[in-house]
């Protein structure tokens, strides 16, 4: 009987990648109710600046303390690029196309991300499209525009405000399949640091503005930038390169759909905002989408006459 510790071994990466996972899109649900208080005080060029600079500060911290080097050659591509489109320009574009269109747009345009992802690592990386990660996708893109229109106000959306956050799906595709081939050159802290660090000098002209907004600034919308950098950025990029290391890119794109169905739970705890009906149906759609998305088939159990070529007799084996 083949022992069952085995199986038990293999399955902990899967296991410590989905915990990871859990962890980023946690804090990235957070830091919607975040972003708010901030953006209240901050313009979406200096907002961006004040979150990449205290991720990177926290970052290089950590290396220091992890005594990190720097990553190998064959990374710093990926890492140059996925910097520069995920964690400069996409912040910086998604900041401002939020605040040209409503709520409803801006869920059914930048939830667009996730599946770009999907297509680009088939396209680009090789990566399998299963059936179920489609229709997970499928379900979980509906039950993000039923959040995003359910919680959208009167305002019109403009064109221009249209365009930005479709460049913000763009750019974060774009980032996390150029990232995915660094990380099998270096390590998933290396990864998120040096590609924040590209990022925060990408958004380098907006220094005037961050300085000047931050002397009048609130003390809360402050704390808030920070805590953007700190736990958002640094911790949940790195949890997410961390898991993206140890699956496709298709599914830890499909997994960021889970986030509105928490923003409406957050919201409703921290901000006492009760979520209708609509809303409650849409994050329900959100999860279960993932949860499609991420299972797998049962993998059938190898008999005896295709391991061994013969019928042995009294054999069991464990999947």
């Amino acid at each position: 009987m083949m022992s069952t510790a085995r199986p038990a071994a293999l399955r902990r990466p899967e296991v410590l990648a989905a915990g990871a996972a859990t962890v980023t899109v946690v804090l990235w649900a957070s830091a919607f109710v975040s972003i708010r208080s901030a953006g209240e005080a901050y313009s979406p060029g200096a907002l961006a600046l004040g979150r990449l600079l205290s991720g990177v500060l926290t970052l290089g911290v950590i290396c220091l303390l992890r005594r990190e080097g720097l990553p190998a050659r064959p990374a710093w591509r990926g890492i140059a690029i996925s910097g520069l489109l995920w964690f400069g320009f996409y912040m910086v574009v998604l900041n401002w196309g939020e605040q040209q269109v409503d709520a409803g747009t801006a869920a059914l345009v930048v939830n667009v991300g996730p599946i770009l992802i999907a297509l680009l690592g088939a396209r680009l990386l090789g990566d399998a499209l299963p059936p179920r990660l489609l229709a997970g996708m499928a379900v979980s893109f509906a039950g993000a525009v039923t959040v995003g229109l359910s919680v959208s106000g009167e305002s019109g959306s403009s064109l221009f405000g249209v365009v930005l956050c479709l460049l913000a799906a763009v750019a974060y595709a774009g980032g996390v399949v150029a990232q995915k081939p660094a990380l099998g050159h270096a390590s998933a802290l290396q990864v998120t640091t040096f590609g924040c660090l590209a990022g925060a000098v990408l958004c380098l002209p907006f220094t005037g503005q961050l300085v000047t907004e931050a002397a009048d600034a609130p003390v809360s919308a402050t704390l808030n930038m920070v805590y953007l950098g700190v736990f958002p950025t640094a911790l949940a990029f790195t949890t997410w390169a961390y898991a993206l290391a140890r699956t496709t890119a298709g599914r830890m794109g499909a997994t960021t759909y889970a986030v509105p169905a928490l923003v409406v739970l957050m919201s409703w705890l921290a901000l006492g905002e009760v979520p209708g009906l609509l809303t409650l149906a849409g994050g329900a759609l959100c999860l279960a989408g993932v949860a499609v998305s991420r299972s797998r088939r049962r993998a059938r159990a190898a008999t005896p006459d295709e391991v061994t070529g013969s019928r042995p007799e009294n054999v069991s084996w464990s999947a």
